[in-house]
């Protein structure tokens, strides 16, 4: 899915606020602890790319959108260009096998069909070293939520580049094909100077049996769905499933 240039810029402003870190912190120890090469699917403008970057980790990225692809490769050396590409985790085809893989924030929700979900999951295996490890993250759908839906809702207020910024969402669900139709509205500025944009976009959701299910359907080897990134089990309660697979 590409995401406009609005969004792409806007992102990390947007997203040090709204996200609480604890998904940051848990990829990057995860990163930092392999020996071996790491891809991230999903790279987008290198959040956590660039920091394990840094820490010197061997680590690679794709992104499916060049305008977020561009917004990384301006926060990094050039000498580093190359371990950055626009490919879909669809068809994605890299000239080498990794030790771990990531998926984080919910990459595999802008997947919404089950034939292309498969071939995703079978591509990452490709991708894999025997006892590679593969970790991703879905949202723990609300019920409350799919059924009542989010209409104008402010959830982020901030500051981009000296001038007010806010973000606007809604949101609806078709319950039957699992998907969240979101429309995310971004305001710049103020005072009879405002500078709206809009974008619009679907996004799968994923119930805990589907997501076993739908690994068991490919090569990869489910080892463990946790409820949160401190690797608690799920239970009612939980919001997150961060789910660990192998290639055994």
């Amino acid at each position: 899915m590409e995401y406009p240039n609005f969004v792409a810029h806007y992102y990390d402003v947007v997203y040090d606020k709204v996200l609480s870190g604890a998904d940051k912190q848990f990829y990057l120890k995860q990163i930092l602890q392999v020996r071996g090469p790491v891809l991230e699917i999903g790279v987008g403008t290198g959040r956590f790319f660039t920091e394990a970057l840094s820490a010197g980790a061997n680590i690679y990225g794709i992104d499916i959108s060049q305008s977020m692809i561009d917004v990384l490769k301006k926060k990094i050396d050039r000498k580093y260009h190359d371990r950055v590409s626009v490919q879909d985790m669809v068809n994605m085809k890299l000239d080498k096998r990794f030790h771990l893989i990531l998926a984080a924030f919910r990459v595999l929700s802008h997947i919404t069909q089950p034939d292309d979900q498969v071939a995703a999951l079978n591509k990452v295996y490709d991708h894999l070293e025997p006892g590679g490890i593969f970790i991703f993250d879905l949202y723990v759908p609300s019920l409350k939520m799919l059924l009542e839906g989010l209409t104008e809702q402010v959830d982020f207020e901030g500051e981009y580049q000296g001038k007010p910024l806010k973000r606007v969402i809604s949101m609806h669900a078709d319950l039957i094909d699992q998907i969240s139709y979101v429309t995310m509205t971004f305001i710049l500025g103020e005072g009879g100077n405002e500078k709206t944009e809009t974008w619009s976009f679907p996004m799968r959701f994923y119930f805990r049996y589907e997501i076993e299910h739908l690994v068991h359907r490919s090569e990869l080897t489910l080892k463990h769905i946790y409820g949160d990134f401190s690797g608690k089990d799920l239970v009612p309660d939980s919001r997150e499933f961060v789910v660990v697979c192998s290639r055994e």
